[in-house]
């Protein structure tokens, strides 16, 4: 993997989460939208506990407790997402979550393309929440995926702390593994009839490891390895590879101020991680 050029390696990552959440929507018939995401993440830590086997690590209070928080905050963020699918396209959710990362990388800024940032990004949100709010339950969606877009951005401030505890997945494996103990009392119920099916729960598998396993992965060697210009360039193409998932997998076939509305957030996104020391770390969904 070390081989293979990081903008293809980002690319992948990019495609196999949104692929993994298109075909997410196709359990929602069976369990919630918030038990399929939990389920998703409680089948990813088990998956990560067996291939890192962080107890062989080094521990100290202060580490446990960073990944700890940032699994959390990594829960709540596929939770609120996966239920706002529920009500929105999924286009239109990943677009609006991005608000998140671009909001954190332009405050976090001194320059105008940071101000400038910001406007651009709100104009799109509002143009995809326009859109979104025509439909049965487009006000409940968006307040679902403005929660996940803060969690989003706490995901960023927290995932440079844990970041910082070294090569490896057991950061993430710990993290992962807290957070869904700690969200199984509200959605584990509602997701038992997805392991109670033997081809529910291979299903559910492979939404793990396309949606977690491999995006998450590869990103503990992508971050150590792109640059500025390249992570600027690769993530402004994720709404727009949402988008076109969501058509391909979902028939959820954009309209021209959802398209407007993505190619503006996805400007918003180029400006905030232009090379500099102030551009912010976006994960992915």
């Amino acid at each position: 993997m070390h081989r293979i050029p990081a903008p293809v390696l980002f690319v992948f990552s990019g495609l196999t989460q949104y692929v993994g959440a298109g075909l997410a929507v196709g359990l929602f018939a069976t369990a919630t939208a918030t038990g399929v995401a939990w389920s998703r993440i409680a089948v990813a830590s088990l998956l990560l506990l067996a291939v890192s086997r962080p107890w062989r690590l080094r521990w100290d209070a202060a580490s446990l407790r960073a990944a700890a928080a940032f699994g959390v905050v990594l829960a709540a963020m596929n939770c609120t997402f996966y239920a706002s699918l529920e009500h929105l396209p999924l286009g239109n959710a990943v677009a609006i979550e991005f608000l998140g990362p671009v909001l954190v990388g332009a405050l976090t800024g001194r320059g105008v393309r940071e101000r400038v940032a910001i406007l651009l990004s709100l104009a799109g949100v509002t143009l995809l929440a326009g859109v979104t709010l025509q439909a049965d339950g487009g006000l409940v969606g968006l307040v679902l995926v403005l929660a996940a877009a803060a969690c989003w951005a706490g995901y960023i401030l927290l995932g440079r702390v844990v970041s910082q505890q070294g090569p490896g997945l057991g950061a993430l494996a710990v993290g992962m593994a807290v957070g869904a103990l700690v969200f199984a009392p509200f959605f584990g119920a509602s997701a038992v009839p997805l392991f109670v099916d033997p081809w529910l729960l291979l299903a559910l598998v492979g939404i793990a490891v396309a949606s977690s396993i491999v995006p998450y992965g590869i990103d503990q060697v992508v971050l150590r390895r792109l640059s500025s210009a390249q992570f600027a360039i690769l993530l402004a193409i994720w709404p727009a590879s949402a988008a076109l998932v969501g058509a391909v997998v979902l028939q959820q076939v954009p309209g021209v101020a959802e398209v407007v509305g993505v190619v503006l957030v996805s400007a918003a996104i180029a400006l905030t991680s232009r090379p500099g020391p102030t551009a912010p770390v976006a994960p992915e969904v």
